[in-house]
């Protein structure tokens, strides 16, 4: 396994030593008692001396309890270290994925990072724990095991040392044979996981469009996809065992024929076979040991590649030694910007826009869709950098700021509104974990969302489930504004968040924008032209690029795109509907 992530093991260092230090004097109170086994046979018995057998019997009834208690705290040791190993390097996987821009997640699906922070780190967990245990125990039992069979018989023991490099390299020749079906596996998994997660979150648009047979019909495709690569690879890992009794059998048949022909020419003593024997099995059953760990650690090694993925992702954004602290108001200016989601090289999604915004005016941004009004607003508080040019806030640089600090004075409702299992409460102070319940339910006044709340029988302490699929789109929309009003920030942005309730509440909402928070710069994408008529100035957007700037009477004799949206809509009668 890679040395990056071994620096997760932290304050497990002592478990992980621990364990493997147990280990071995477990292994030499295993490979002990067996000698001890052959006094007893050819000392004890054979001379009839019952005071030698109790005390060779005490003494490995001793030796075989150490024996336990070492391998149960090698146990213990092992499965803490592996668990806090595991638990380490979920939080540090955890933690990296959270200092990443939109561009950064980009690269990953959903799913495959779930993959990743369970089943990968799960694999992960199980091949350090073999590795510090039994890769650790095979090694020190073979060569040990091998040195007491040279004292004994040393034909035997030259028989053994034949076999050991043969049947190792045998197994480890079936391990790396089924690694690259596992490989594969991980991969099916991301498939699998994004499927079942579509599912589950479109649960009502399967049912409504009575599509559950083609989404059972994916979901076995894929399963069966992985059960084929699961079967192949179990398959050709399936020929350890026979192989492994088939050499057992053959070598203590060897053992056997030796031993037998040197206790007839009295070189060899009954018991010293028995002890002989029991070394031969402990060899080839840590033979045994060392291939499983082996596919395990194969396995393992896939996981590793991915989660090293996300921890060498070096993220796009990250605070300068000198980075500011504090917004000084809501200016934004973005000058010559253009933007392209796939870097330099890549095509623009915005060409060459100049604007500047006044802290505390209301600004309406409306265009076709395609016309890249969301990616407009997202430059502002740095959810991703520009391609060339700059933004400011506040006259100032936003890659200059620190991006919490830059994050919590403009706040952003996006289109994907998003609540979180826990009660209403708990989701609007994302906005302010130390809120209060006044100020909690101030804001929600603002959003017009206090009316709706106080129907429910919980009020402000109904639970909202996971998605917030218990509340209508509207209700979920003012509750999302409700939560960015919070944060009292300087610049507030709403991407097209008022789409889902009435023409009525949109205008009151605005309304309060306006009595309420008159020195925040607010910033609303709409596709109704009610939601932004009323707006300071108004701008339009085709293709990347502005079309127009102005009042609403201004761009009505000026801008064709904005004229025919209005007529389309006001002259149309939409708005009445």
């Amino acid at each position: 396994m890679n040395r990056k992530l071994f620096k997760s093991i932290r304050e497990y260092k002592k478990q992980s030593i621990m364990t493997p230090v147990l280990v071995i004097l477990e292994v030499f109170m295993e490979v002990l008692i067996p000698l001890l086994m052959a006094n007893i046979i050819d000392i004890g018995i054979q001379d009839g001396n019952l005071g030698y057998i109790i005390e060779m019997g005490l003494i490995l009834v001793v030796m075989a309890m150490l024996a336990l208690v070492f391998g149960g705290l090698a146990g213990k040791t092992g499965a803490m270290a592996a668990a806090g190993y595991a638990k380490n390097l979920r939080h540090d996987i955890f933690y990296k994925i959270q200092n990443f821009s939109f561009g950064n997640i980009d690269h990953f699906s959903t799913s495959s990072l779930v993959t990743r922070l369970t089943t990968d780190i799960s694999n992960i967990q199980m091949a350090y724990m073999m590795t510090i245990r039994l890769l650790v125990r095979a090694p020190i039992m073979i060569v040990l095991s091998l040195v007491m069979t040279m004292t004994i018989n040393r034909q035997i023991a030259l028989l053994l040392l034949i076999t050991v490099p043969i049947l190792g390299g045998l197994l480890i020749f079936i391990a790396k044979k089924a690694h690259p079906h596992f490989i594969q596996v991980f991969d099916e998994y991301d498939i699998l996981n994004n499927t079942v997660q579509e599912n589950v979150n479109a649960a009502r648009v399967v049912k409504a469009y009575v599509r559950a047979d083609h989404e059972n019909e994916k979901f076995r495709k894929i399963s069966e996809v992985i059960y084929r690569l699961f079967t192949k690879a179990e398959k050709i890992v399936a020929w350890n065992s026979p192989v492994m009794q088939f050499t057992m059998y053959i070598v203590v048949l060897c053992m056997v024929f030796i031993g037998g022909r040197s206790i007839i020419f009295e070189t060899m003593e009954t018991g010293e076979l028995t002890s002989v024997i029991v070394y031969a099995i402990q060899i080839l059953s840590s033979l045994m040991m060392v291939s499983f760990v082996f596919v395990l650690i194969m396995i393992a090694e896939a996981s590793t590649d991915r989660i090293l993925e996300v921890l060498n992702e070096v993220p796009e954004m990250e605070d300068g030694a000198e980075a500011i602290d504090a917004v000084p108001n809501g200016d934004i200016d973005f000058e010559n910007v253009d933007f392209s989601y796939s870097g330099k090289d890549g095509n623009l999604s915005l060409k060459n826009v100049n604007l500047h915004i006044k802290s505390g005016q209301m600004i309406g941004i409306i265009g076709g869709t395609g016309s890249a009004k969301s990616t407009l607003v997202q430059l502002i508080p740095r959810l991703y950098d520009v391609t060339k040019g700059s933004v400011k806030v506040g006259g100032i640089d936003v890659r200059n700021y620190k991006l919490e600090t830059l994050r919590d004075q403009v706040s952003m409702v996006l289109q994907k509104n998003v609540l979180f299992t826990g009660s209403i409460y708990d989701n609007i102070r994302w906005g302010d974990e130390n809120a209060t319940n006044e100020e909690v339910q101030k804001v929600c006044r603002l959003a017009q969302a206090d009316g709706f709340i106080q129907e429910f029988p919980a009020k402000y302490n109904t639970m909202i489930v996971e998605g917030g699929n218990n509340v209508s789109g509207g209700q979920k929309q003012r509750l999302c504004i409700a939560r960015a009003l919070l944060k009292k920030p300087k610049v507030l942005i709403l991407d097209d968040s008022t789409s889902a309730v009435d023409t009525r509440t949109d205008a009151l909402i605005r309304q309060a924008f306006r009595q309420e928070i008159p020195d925040t710069t607010k910033i609303i994408i709409a596709q109704r032209i009610s939601s932004v008529e009323d707006a300071d100035m108004i701008i339009v957007m085709e293709n990347g690029e502005i079309n127009g700037i102005g009042t609403s009477e201004e761009l009505l004799k000026t801008n064709a795109i904005y004229r025919e949206i209005y007529e389309s809509q006001v002259k149309g009668g939409t708005e009445n509907e």
